[in-house]
């Protein structure tokens, strides 16, 4: 019987080694994600099927970080959006704070810790939606309700993991389009992230403080940051970054005079988990009331949008693991069809029980977590337990939102690492030219346009690698490309997303 044949009728509990046994830390993670055997909607025990290893609370600790970051986003947007939407709707940051709140607990446990802690390690966290955020005001504006919205995306999700579109959508994604992909959004994430510092730092003010005379603290904390970043990249730790960075950053603005901004004004408790009083009344909750058959007219455009724009989010993902994970552990990749079905079971449940998050493939936690080497499980059901014990908490918001601390987790944690990803992914000139293209046309446009025309380009032998062009079926060069390209199109034209860039008015 040879060796591989015997692994593979070995569980991953007869094949653990210890840690002690290989030269390097790295080595014994690199093994670990081999010899594991993640049971698709199946009981995973610790122990039997998986590890925790102190590295699982990396991707968990900045997982938080941002989901507080982008729930607060979401919530306030909502609150804003309906309150000008609908005369008898008045809904303010208390409101933003409690939804948030219900987020982080209900969801947190039901699809971190069990979903994809216990039940299928090859689904990544259901997290945030980052580029549905800027649209929110303009959903509520629409008269779209955010329980029909929920109902639709889930819909539509669990149809497309059904064909298992996803999956399809992310093989005909070749690497220049995809490290094009990656290059623009860790260079816009890295310039945003870096402009939100620096724009904290200036307007820093109080009664002792005049605005724009603290922004060296916004220089010094980006100064150190790159100094950290760059030293734990040369030893091979650069999977510390994001706990090492944002405590520094914390520490830094600290001590330079900066602590009077933050303000702690989130109080210890829980949040109402009745859905009835979210959904039930026009006087409380949501003020919405149960959606009618116009609410669900009214979000049918977004709901298209959003699930239309999971494959490049959920891509960015995976390719992430596959460059940080080493050859052999194809078994603990995330599955994206399994994801998208996580994704639209989270969205529909999340917001059923109160809550108003948009879903999608968590970045925060998956990103983090591939550099750290580590697989889903462990750092799932660990940032479902940090966001329970944080939600209740309450304090913990405050200073994860602090711009010294999430903005920088978020640029050490997503922004640069994607950047780098994208560049290792264009080494070769056929790349480069399918690279190169997706950045333009993501500039002129927007990264999900842009990704659809690349790919329909690189695809028909366009630009790019004209060898593989050739192999692909003519389903595969043209229907899915052109279908994936018109049905983004229509659904951004219908809801005016391209009015700000060049004026075009949402056609519905």
């Amino acid at each position: 019987m040879s060796i591989g044949k015997e692994q593979n009728e070995q569980s991953y509990s007869e094949l653990h080694r210890p840690a002690s046994e290989f030269s390097t830390r790295s080595d014994y993670l690199d093994n670990e994600l081999k010899i594991m055997k993640p049971r698709r909607w199946k009981l995973n025990l610790p122990g039997r099927d998986f590890r925790f290893e102190w590295e699982d609370l990396v991707p968990a600790l900045a997982g938080t970080i941002g989901i507080i970051a982008m729930y607060s986003a979401v919530m306030m947007s909502w609150a804003d959006g309906l309150t000008a939407a609908w005369d008898h709707v008045n809904l303010g940051k208390e409101f933003a704070i409690e939804v948030a709140r219900v987020e982080m607990l209900i969801p947190a446990l039901l699809f971190c810790v069990i979903a994809s802690g216990f039940i299928n390690p090859r689904a990544n966290l259901a997290g945030n939606h980052g580029p549905m955020i800027p649209l929110i005001g303009t959903i509520a504006l629409a008269g779209a309700h955010p329980l029909a919205l929920a109902i639709l995306i889930g819909v539509f999700g669990l149809i497309l993991s059904y064909l298992k579109g996803g999956s399809k959508l992310v093989n005909l994604t070749s690497k220049g389009t995809a490290g094009g992909l990656l290059i623009f959004l860790g260079l816009t994430g890295t310039i945003s992230q870096i402009s939100s510092i620096q724009a904290w730092a200036v307007g820093l003010q109080s009664a002792d403080v005049t605005s724009g005379s603290m922004g060296y603290v916004g220089l010094i904390v980006l100064g150190v940051t790159i100094g950290i970043y760059a030293y734990l990249a040369k030893i091979n730790k650069r999977w510390l970054a994001i706990p090492v960075c944002a405590f520094t950053g914390l520490a830094i603005a600290l001590v330079l005079g900066a602590g009077f901004d933050i303000k702690f004004e989130t109080e210890m408790g829980l949040p109402n988990l009745n859905p009835f009083y979210w959904w039930g009344s026009t006087t409380e909750g949501w003020m919405l009331g149960l959606p009618n058959f116009e609410h669900f007219i009214a979000s049918l455009p977004f709901a298209i949008l959003a699930v239309a724009m999971w494959s490049p989010d959920f891509l960015g993902h995976r390719i992430f693991q596959e460059l940080n994970y080493p050859k052999g552990a194809e078994k603990v990749l995330m599955d994206v069809d399994d994801t998208m079905t996580t994704c639209s079971i989270r969205q529909i449940v999340g917001t059923a029980v109160g809550g108003g998050n948009i879903t999608s493939s968590w970045g925060t936690y998956m990103i983090p977590a591939a550099i750290a080497k580590r697989p889903i499980p462990a750092g799932a059901i660990l940032l479902g337990s940090l966001c329970i014990i944080i939600a209740i908490l309450g304090f913990p918001m405050d200073v994860a939102v602090w711009p010294p601390v999430m903005r920088v987790a978020l640029l050490v944690g997503v922004s640069l690492p994607l950047l780098e990803a994208g560049m290792q992914m264009v080494r070769e000139t056929k790349d480069s030219q399918a690279a190169g293209i997706c950045i333009f046309a993501a500039i002129v446009t927007n990264p999900v346009l842009a990704w659809a025309l690349t790919m329909f380009l690189d695809n028909n032998g366009l630009i790019g690698d004209k060898e593989r062009a050739a192999r692909l079926s003519f389903v595969d060069k043209v229907v899915i490309p052109v279908g994936a390209f018109v049905i983004c199109l229509i659904a951004m034209l219908a809801v005016g997303m391209l009015e700000g860039q060049y004026g075009i008015p949402a056609l519905l």
